[in-house]
């Protein structure tokens, strides 16, 4: 009895252990298969490696900001300004309604003693000199430009000064477009006819074109309007205040499209930040042909300073340009303090590279062949989850900000915008079929009826390069194009001498890759947009059948 209970028992021990075993070498199996994959797989990288990959960037970014571009591979890079919000109030310490009316109202009493009038008793209006220096001036202008450019927030006003006859009055004040995503500010000066009410107080009866107040022009602000972005001298003795650098040769991101090099350098950023080092950037730099005019090639020698603010990059992080760390190599003999030189950047992650003592840590990518001559490979597998690209850190040029802030001042702040995009695609009928004809003069003209009053000023962002083709839209709107605006990157301009700056004297092309950023900026700052693809023409912007 005892020995025929013992065989059952013993058969469900055994099963009770195998069934055990199979479920642990299931689970070992499991660790091990999740093991390996964390180990090889590799993130693709969301600019550069798969279309299913670019489309998910695109939405992300279409969150954002939409995709301006008017080229196939699309040119124009997002910066950090991109992923901040639009102001849709008031900014903090920006002047408000109220402390313009309790501006005016405190001088008030002022301008009733300077024009003999009493308490009980008001002014006289007549035909004497406006006194620019009346606060009554400046309170009534500021209240004036609350009304009429709502789409700006003005911060300082400097004194009002005489005008260009008895009754008119120059004033320069610095201010941020409210659709501005960054926090750079810039400035403004007008001309304003006003008149003394009985009441004593002044009334602006008219008010100048952008930059009309030529009288207040050379009332500086601090800050504004000012590039510091100058290869300067550290005029430092004391070589114990080197620090520390990192610096990446360059590699195979030299002459491809924007997009891939600012992905490359923001890897770069992230890594000197990461560990702590001051970076090395080289300014010398290429711009693609297909980010510039059709059928142009290769462009070396641009400076990056076209393209990026290098003043607030400065102003975010350690960064020094590569003659000015090459003057300091030599000035306090860096070459005989410690130096690392990597040559398999694929391999050697910024985490192995953490507690590096090395004055300077080098990537070289001279040896190395495309794909692994890419810097942005730095930052990809586990590097990925480590690394931070500062996106902050880069923002569009203040020159070429300049060029669409004083566009928009001309519009006066107040314009709709419509993108047409013609070139290449609106030859192509076979991917196209309707875009040529949905994006004539007179069809555009058919669809803006629909949605944007008459004589509304409109601005057209587009590559249609033939003159007058949007002539006939002038018949019921203000319309204009970039080329309307040839003067404010023409020689003598303000951009053309600060740039000329940069290259010891010699003159820069507004090229195809700046001319698109300013075109998809002003796009931006229109009150109604108007698209393309979805708005003018049912064509998908890919071709026929990718909608």
């Amino acid at each position: 009895m005892k020995s025929g209970n013992a065989a059952p028992e013993s058969l469900r021990q055994r099963a009770a252990r195998a069934i055990g075993n199979a479920l642990f070498g299931l689970f070992v199996a499991v660790v091990l298969l999740l093991t390996v994959f964390a180990v090889t797989y590799q993130p693709p990288d969301p600019w550069l490696d798969t279309a299913a990959s670019a489309v998910r960037m695109k939405q992300l970014f279409n969150k954002v900001v939409d995709n301006a571009t008017f080229q196939t591979a699309g040119s124009i890079f997002l910066t950090g300004e991109d992923a901040l919000a639009p102001a849709n109030s008031r900014a903090g310490g920006s002047i408000s309604i109220e402390d313009a009316q309790d501006a005016a109202e405190k001088a008030l009493e002022v301008t009733r003693g300077l024009n003999n009038g009493g308490k009980d008793r008001g002014c006289v209006e007549s035909d004497i000199v406006v006194n620019c220096s009346d606060p009554g001036v400046l309170a009534a202008i500021e209240k004036v430009n609350l009304e009429k450019f709502p789409e700006i927030d003005a911060f300082e006003y400097r004194v009002p000064v005489q005008g260009g006859d008895e009754r008119s009055c120059d004033v320069a004040w610095k201010y941020r477009p409210r659709r501005e995503r960054s926090k750079r500010m810039y400035r403004d000066y007008r001309r304003y006819t006003l008149v003394l009410e009985p009441s004593c107080e002044y009334q602006v009866t008219d008010v100048g074109d952008w930059h009309s107040g030529r009288n207040a022009r050379l009332q500086r602000f601090h800050g504004i309007n000012a590039f510091n972005d100058s290869i300067s001298s550290r005029g430092d003795d004391d070589s114990s205040s080197v620090g520390r650098f990192l610096y990446y040769t360059r590699g195979g991101d030299h002459c491809k499209g924007m997009k891939q090099f600012m992905w490359s350098f923001l890897c770069a950023l992230g890594e000197a930040q990461y560990l702590n080092r001051t970076l090395v950037v080289d300014l010398d730099f290429c711009l693609s042909g297909k980010d510039n005019f059709p059928g142009r090639g290769d462009e070396p020698g641009k400076d990056l300073r076209f393209y990026i603010d290098f003043d607030h990059l400065r102003e975010s992080t350690s960064v020094i340009e590569l003659k000015e760390f090459s003057k300091l190599n030599k000035k306090h003999k860096l070459g005989k303090i410690r130096k690392r030189v990597i040559s398999d950047n694929v391999k050697v992650s910024p985490m192995e590279l953490r507690d590096e003592t090395s004055t300077i840590v080098e990537r070289s990518f001279r040896e190395s062949s495309e794909p692994d001559n890419y810097w942005y490979r730095v930052c990809e597998g586990e590097t990925e989850k480590v690394i931070q690209r500062p996106w902050h850190m880069i923002w569009k040029s203040k020159r070429l900000m300049n060029i669409v802030n004083t566009i928009c001042g001309k519009l006066e702040w107040d314009f709709d915008a419509v993108r047409v995009e013609r070139g290449e695609k609106a030859a192509n009928k076979q991917l196209w079929p309707n875009l040529d004809k949905d994006t004539s003069a007179e069809a555009v003209l058919s669809k803006l009826s629909e949605r944007i009053d008459a004589q509304r000023y409109v601005y057209i962002s587009t590559n249609e390069r033939s003159p007058g083709f949007f002539h006939k839209l002038k018949e019921k709107y203000e319309v204009s194009v970039l080329d309307d605006y040839k003067d404010l990157w023409g020689p003598g301009s303000e951009w053309y001498n600060e740039t000329m700056a940069l290259t010891k004297g010699k003159p820069v092309e507004f090229d195809g890759y700046m001319r698109d950023a300013v075109d998809s900026e002003m796009f931006l700052r229109g009150k109604k947009r108007i698209e393309t693809f979805g708005d003018l023409t049912s064509d998908c912007k890919d071709g026929i059948n990718t909608c």
